[in-house]
């Protein structure tokens, strides 16, 4: 609240104020005089509800003219008073903050007072302000209440709406205003936008509730003075799961891209009315399309993942002696604390824990793409406990510790055929417990960091290991072209959308079954020649055509082309 320049003192008994003395230093005056009550009705007397507008008191005074506003209007009003010394004489805030029909603005500075009136009229479906200044606040402050009422006279030929409605993609590249986060891949992205040249703008919504009043005030700032083409997001971070985010893009017409770079059912289980015409998908996993679709979104479009080449890449010089130079080596979370953690949160019947492990099993050998599916068909009796489930979060957290246990299960089976190699696994220390008992050498590493040291890593390995998760099981993850970008061969599980982004057995190394890896490990390791001739011919096609700009140059031209 700001710190005013005056105090105010009664005229009349607590019971019966007659009006409010201003005292500033240079003078003093009364806040209404012998013309009070006719000043204070004059301001809301020009107000027409049949216009269909949204009132807007500029300062209450004694309170009469809010009195007889809410008698002859039924609707939404709101009231801009901010002058606490005043207020707590007049008992106005308190008589009428809370009423149902009254928004009460008090924001200390004025931008930001319009910035919630106009947030305001958003949910109000955007009718124009109707301003009913009362006269005496522009004598208080002139800078506050005067230019408020300035903007708001003018939205009726000069709104905000009319400010956010502006020709979208007539440039390229586009304009984008990112949602980000400490999420691994938007670094990547912003730094792809750079070097395409692309204009773009950022909101941190890392300390936000997503859809919360001050989120969506600096949203509406930012499309005002940065003029996107379109919002751009990874797994829908910042979509707010009431919709508040995507109503307000159809009403700006402006278009939100969400690039899933997850399964995006263990994402959009927990969203409300998110469905719309504004909003277009993306997915790493072409397995996903059919199935978002059928949700209803009318935009949905494959978008695999790819690398950072400025960071991925070859190094000079690799040390002779380093802790992390092995013949096989293996980057990857062996999800025991994640299952145990979803199987905490869940709060699961005993039937549902009982069958988790055995449920996980069936799932990663069967095709399902989804866990709920997955139930229904082969363990029906298990579908009515888990439909039992008294809310999407708990539903979210068996299907999401369904998936991670199939991981689980699928990763130790899969590093068990490196173990005769003396790997080197980096990760969380639940690999210690996967392999207290195994009596062949292997060596741990805790987690490393992806930006810091897994560009630094890949190379000290002659072979890098790779087994994806079962949340993709078309789908291939990150290490496919990062470990070859730094110069580094890898050997990878098979997964079928492998082929349409680099030629098996030239591209690309791979295993079909875990019980194959020992031997596709033997072979590499005595065939380097091989090695580096799949590492080579594995950059240049990622060089050429798998890196983060090629992916925003993707989903540019598919924007474009949705919404240009």
């Amino acid at each position: 609240m700001p710190v005013f320049l005056y105090t105010a003192e009664a005229v009349g008994g607590a019971e019966a104020l007659e009006d409010v003395l201003v005292h500033f230093p240079e003078r003093s005056w009364p806040l209404c005089g012998s013309a009070g009550e006719v000043m204070e009705l004059r301001a809301v007397e020009g107000f027409d509800p049949a216009a269909g507008a949204l009132p807007v008191l500029l300062g209450t005074g004694l309170g009469r003219g809010l009195a007889r506003l809410l008698e002859h209007w039924d609707g939404p009003l709101a009231v801009v008073d901010r002058e606490t010394p005043i207020l707590g004489l007049t008992r106005c805030r308190e008589l009428y903050g809370a009423h149902p029909q009254v928004l009460w603005v008090d924001a200390a500075d004025a931008a930001t007072a319009l910035r919630q009136l106009t947030l305001w009229q958003m949910e109000q479906g955007g009718r124009p302000f109707a301003p009913l200044p009362v006269s005496a606040y522009r004598r208080i402050d002139r800078d506050y209440y005067g230019w408020l009422g300035e903007q708001l006279a003018a939205s009726h030929t000069f709104n905000f709406w009319e400010k956010a409605d502006y020709p979208k993609f007539k440039s390229w590249p586009p304009r984008v205003l990112y949602l980000t986060s400490d999420y691994f891949l938007v670094g990547e992205l912003v730094r792809a936008s750079e070097r395409l040249g692309t204009p773009h703008f950022f909101l941190n919504v890392n300390s936000k509730e997503t859809g919360c009043a001050e989120f969506v005030e600096q949203l509406l700032a930012a499309v005002v003075e940065f003029k996107p083409d379109f919002i751009f997001t990874i797994n829908h971070l910042g979509v707010d799961r009431e919709g508040v985010l995507v109503e307000l893009m159809e009403r700006l017409r402006l278009p939100l891209a969400s690039w899933f770079v997850d399964n995006p059912h263990l994402i959009l289980y927990l969203y409300n009315r998110l469905v719309s015409p504004w909003t277009a998908l993306f997915t790493w996993d072409a397995d996903n399309i059919d199935s978002l679709k059928a949700l209803g979104f009318p935009h949905v479009s494959y978008l695999p993942l790819a690398t950072d080449s400025t960071r991925f890449r070859p190094q000079s010089r690799l040390p002779e002696s380093h802790p992390w130079r092995s013949r096989v080596s293996f980057v990857g979370n062996s999800m025991i604390y994640k299952v145990a953690a979803r199987m905490k949160a869940g709060r699961f019947s005993r039937e549902l824990l009982m069958t988790f492990k055995q449920v996980a099993a069936g799932f990663r050998a069967g095709s399902d793409r989804s866990v709920s599916v997955y139930l229904r068909r082969e363990h029906p009796d298990l579908a009515e406990a888990f439909d039992a489930l008294n809310d999407n979060e708990r539903r979210l957290c068996y299907e999401t510790m369904i998936t991670w246990e199939a991981t689980r299960q699928y990763r130790n089976e899969c590093v068990q055929g490196i173990l005769g190699f003396e790997p080197l696994i980096a990760g969380d220390k639940g690999w210690k417990t996967t392999f207290a008992g195994e009596t062949r050498d292997w060596r741990w590493h805790k987690e490393l960091n992806y930006y810091e040291e897994l560009p630094f890593f890949y190379p000290l390995s002659e072979v890098n290991f790779n087994c994806t998760s079962q949340q993709m099981k078309g789908a291939v993850n990150q290490r496919v072209f990062d470990v070859p970008a730094a110069g580094a061969f890898v050997l990878t599980d098979h997964r079928v959308q492998m082929e349409h982004l680099l030629e098996p057995g030239r591209e690309v190394a791979y295993y079909e079954r875990p019980e194959d890896v020992p031997e596709m490990i033997r072979h590499y390791l005595d065939h380097p020649a091989e090695r580096e001739r799949i590492v080579l011919a594995a950059r240049k096609r990622i060089l050429a055509e798998h890196t983060y700009e090629h992916r925003l140059e993707s989903l540019f031209r598919t924007m474009q082309k949705i919404y240009g």
